[in-house]
C-alpha cells in the first residue's frame, strides 16, 4: 500500500476544551498503515479563551493559524486548506516527526473540533477509501452521546440523513462536513469548498459539485465519532420569537443567508429552485406566527 499523508484541516472558536479533546483523540488513533503520517492545520477565528496558546503548548507539531473572530467558518476551513497547499508542513501527530513538506500530502480530512474520533475510526475512513479507489470521498458518520446519528452523508434534494451501515458503505449525495476524508485525486478536480459560502452550506455544495463531476461518496462503516458538548443554540426555531425576529435569525450568516442559499439553489435544485429557495424562510414566519398564536 502507497503511504499515507494525511492533512488535518480544523477550525477553531473559544472551544478550548472540546478541540484538545478532538486533537486528543487524533493523537490516538490505532491501526494505521504503516508509515501514515498526519499533518494539522488549524485555524483559529479569533478565540479569547486561550485556544490558540493551549494547542500550541499541547501539540506543539500543529500548525496554527490565528485570524479575525468576523472570518466565518467555511472561509477558515479554505484558509487552513490553503495552508495544507503552502509548503509550511503541518506537524505529524503520528510518527514524532513533521509530516512531510505540504504538497504531499495523498488525503484532506475535514475534521470539526467538536468531533471527537473513535479509535479505529482514521483506519476505518482510509480502509474503505482503498476498497472504493482514488475517486471517491468517504464520509464518517457522528452520533451524539444518545447514539443518535446526527452528521453524516445525506441523500436526495431534501438532504435526508443516511445512517451508517455497521458492515457496508452506504452511498450518499453529499455530506456534513464534520468528517470527511477528500482524496488528493477528488481535490485536484473539485478544489476547495466554495467562497460564496461563507459559514454554511459549503460542505453541502461541495458534494453536489463532487458528485457531478463523477466523483462517487460513501459513508463509512459504523461511526466515526461522538459530537460532543450540548445541543446547537435554537435560532430561528426559538419558541415564543416573533416572525420579524426569526426571519431575521433565518437569514442570518448562521443559518440560510438570501444570497447563498440562491446560489445554492440555482446551481442544485433546478427546475424546483425558485420553489425551494422560498420554502425555509416561509416554513420559519409559518412556525413563529403559529408559535405566537399557541402563547
Amino acid at each position: 500500500m502507497h503511504s499515507v499523508h494525511l492533512a488535518v484541516l480544523m477550525t477553531s472558536h473559544d472551544r478550548r476544551a472540546r478541540t484538545l479533546s478532538a486533537l486528543r483523540a487524533l493523537e490516538e488513533q490505532r491501526g494505521l498503515p504503516a508509515g501514515t503520517t498526519l499533518g494539522v492545520h488549524l485555524v483559529d477565528t479569533g478565540s479569547t479563551d486561550g485556544t490558540p496558546e493551549a494547542v500550541r503548548l499541547r501539540h506543539p507539531a500543529v500548525e496554527v493559524m490565528s485570524v479575525d473572530a468576523g472570518v466565518p467558518h467555511n472561509q477558515a476551513l479554505r484558509i487552513a486548506s490553503r495552508n495544507s497547499r503552502s509548503g509550511g508542513g503541518g506537524g505529524g501527530l503520528l510518527g514524532g516527526a513533521p509530516g512531510g513538506p505540504s504538497h504531499s500530502w495523498t488525503h484532506q480530512l475535514w475534521l470539526d473540533d467538536r468531533v471527537e474520533l473513535f479509535p479505529d475510526a482514521l483506519a476505518n475512513l482510509l480502509r474503505t477509501a482503498a476498497a472504493a479507489g482514488t475517486g471517491t470521498v468517504v464520509v464518517g458518520a457522528v452520533r451524539n452521546a444518545y447514539g443518535d446519528t446526527v452528521y453524516s452523508g445525506r441523500r436526495g434534494r431534501s438532504l435526508v440523513l443516511v445512517e451508517p451501515c455497521e458492515h457496508r458503505p452506504e452511498p450518499c449525495d453529499t455530506y456534513d462536513g464534520r468528517v470527511v476524508l477528500v482524496p488528493r485525486a477528488v481535490y485536484d478536480l473539485v478544489g476547495d469548498p466554495d467562497k460564496v459560502f461563507r459559514h454554511r452550506m459549503g460542505d453541502y455544495d461541495h458534494g453536489c459539485r463532487a458528485r457531478r463531476a463523477g466523483v462517487t461518496a460513501f459513508v463509512a462503516p459504523g461511526h466515526a465519532g461522538e459530537c460532543v458538548g450540548g445541543p446547537d443554540a435554537p435560532g430561528s426555531r426559538e419558541p415564543g420569537i416573533g416572525v420579524r425576529e426569526a426571519l431575521r435569525r433565518v437569514t442570518s450568516v448562521q443559518e440560510l443567508p438570501l444570497h447563498p442559499w440562491w446560489v445554492f439553489c440555482l446551481r442544485h435544485t433546478w427546475p424546483w429552485a425558485p420553489y425551494l429557495m422560498l420554502s425555509p424562510y416561509a416554513r420559519t414566519a409559518a412556525r413563529a406566527t403559529l408559535g405566537r398564536l399557541r402563547g
